[in-house]
């Protein structure tokens, strides 16, 4: 097991940080502590240890998120690190969520099944795990649990029975995956598929977006591989420009595309044919479109309260309520879960902010974004930053007495504020933070065969895959 040795030390070492959140004068260091565990309690606490099902939001209630599953997997790992959570305590878990997942039923069939052909419904059940409601079968929902899947196969190195396990599992899931099944057009890949609907709905991943950690581990498979040519495919679609003066990049509004991969795969010095003739990296990329956001919300043409290079990130999360109303004198609509975003090709922003934009991208703009971090819940207090960090949203503008928000709180002298967690949103909060620290999920990741595989098949070089084969430690 890889740097278990400190892992106790530096959990106690933090452990009475949680009591005094707003401290006048605190390190980063230390709040990033802070905001680590508190965000790694979040997947500790509401998953149910018999079968490890994150739910999609808490404190209200929801069904499971198989992505948020993936990002918990992952925090396990943290966890154990950190100190925040025993080796074994961990094992259990993992090796719970691993056994329930694969004993889920896969069929056709329009209930009772958690998922087919390898794929996982985008919601499951928390108590049965199967199908919620009439959601899609969902490759890119896939794609993040098992990038949690196979980050437990490689941390869980142990000589054990419970850890061998552990990784035998993980081992099957990803190989059960048909992702070549999932491409009714070729050589892209499909959204998602529904059994009463006929099947396949209409659209494909295509660039860019959050999806190429898809494309990686589809293009990576042993057993059901897609073919290199759609890595090109998905490149075909691209939209190189400059935004906020931040330098030209591959555009794509809402941050969480920009960072979705980056949790788990090393992107410094990373490149494929496209970026590569452009002279850039994806890491670089990433930190553009983050740097350009923030003077995005630094010039604030809508003129939205508190942005500003203390308050800022926009990507997919809660909104207050769908509806107009009059803002700075004029009409302005405002929406409830949304991908928001602003960048060359796009700009839908409705005054909400999500302070996972931010913490997403702390690896790529260090010191602005834990500065904003920091600014955000000093500025806001437990309306924001409560028992699992950071709440998945806020709105400074939207102060209407008449307005009945979906969930959260209107505080009339600033704002409404979401009253959930969100799963998707909290992962990449830890997982990048910590990624910004010890680089310890990138480096994990870099010792998967099928991370390696997929990304020198669909053409990437660079970076840590010019290195040999990382050996297991």
């Amino acid at each position: 097991m890889i740097q278990r040795t400190s892992a106790q030390l530096i959990g106690l070492l933090f452990a009475s940080l949680l009591a005094s959140p707003s401290a006048a004068i605190e390190s980063d260091s230390a709040f990033l502590d802070n905001l680590q565990q508190r965000t790694f309690n979040f997947f500790w606490e509401t998953a149910p240890a018999e079968n490890g099902l994150t739910p999609d939001r808490y404190p209200s209630a929801s069904p499971c998120s198989i992505a948020a599953v993936g990002f918990g997997l992952t925090a396990y790992c943290v966890g154990v690190e950190r100190g925040w959570v025993e080796c074994d305590e961990a094992a259990e878990r993992t090796l719970a969520t691993l056994r329930f997942l694969r004993d889920a039923r896969q069929n056709e069939e329009t209930a009772g099944a958690s998922g087919h052909n390898g794929f996982f419904y985008h919601f499951l059940d928390m108590r049965t795990g199967e199908r919620w409601r009439n959601c899609e079968l969902s490759s890119i929902d896939t794609a993040l649990l098992m990038m949690g899947v196979l980050a437990s196969r490689e941390y869980f190195d142990g000589d054990n029975g419970t850890e061998r396990e552990i990784r035998e599992t993980a081992d099957a899931l990803y190989r059960n995956v048909r992702w070549d099944w999932m491409q009714p057009r070729p050589p892209l890949i499909a959204m998602g598929w529904k059994p009463e609907e006929g099947g396949f709905g209409r659209a494909d991943y295509r660039g860019y977006d959050e999806a190429m950690f898809l494309y990686v581990l589809a293009i990576g498979s042993p057993t059901h591989p897609v073919e290199p040519e759609a890595w090109e495919a998905f490149t075909k679609t691209y939209k190189w420009a400059d935004f906020q003066g931040q330098g030209e990049h591959v555009n794509f509004a809402p941050l969480f595309g920009h960072q979705y991969a980056a949790c788990w795969i090393d992107l410094r010095g990373v490149a494929d044919a496209y970026l590569r003739e452009k002279g850039i990296d994806y890491f670089e990329n990433s930190r553009r479109a983050t740097l350009a956001q923030r003077e995005y919300a630094i010039a604030n043409p809508a003129s939205w309260r508190d942005y500003g290079a203390d308050v800022w990130g926009l990507t997919a999360c809660d909104g207050p309520a769908n509806g107009e109303w009059s803002h700075n004198g004029q009409s302005r609509r405002f929406h409830t879960y949304m991908a928001r975003g602003a960048s060359a090709t796009a700009v839908i922003d409705d005054g909400t902010i999500a302070p996972t934009a931010t913490g997403g991208s702390i690896p790529f703009a260090p010191n602005e974004t834990t500065h904003a971090l920091k600014s955000m819940r000093e500025r806001y207090g437990d309306r924001l930053y409560g028992e699992y960090g950071f709440r998945d949203a806020f709105n400074p503008s939207f102060r209407f007495a008449d307005a009945r928000p979906q969930r959260g709180v209107i505080d009339p002298e600033h704002g409404w504020f979401d009253s959930d967690y969100l799963g998707i949103d909290q992962g990449p909060i830890l997982l990048m933070a910590e990624n910004h620290r010890s680089g310890f999920v990138w480096d994990l990741m870099k010792r998967s065969p099928y991370v390696r595989a997929g990304l020198e098949r669909a053409g990437f070089a660079g970076g840590w895959l010019n290195e040999g084969a990382k050996e297991r430690e």
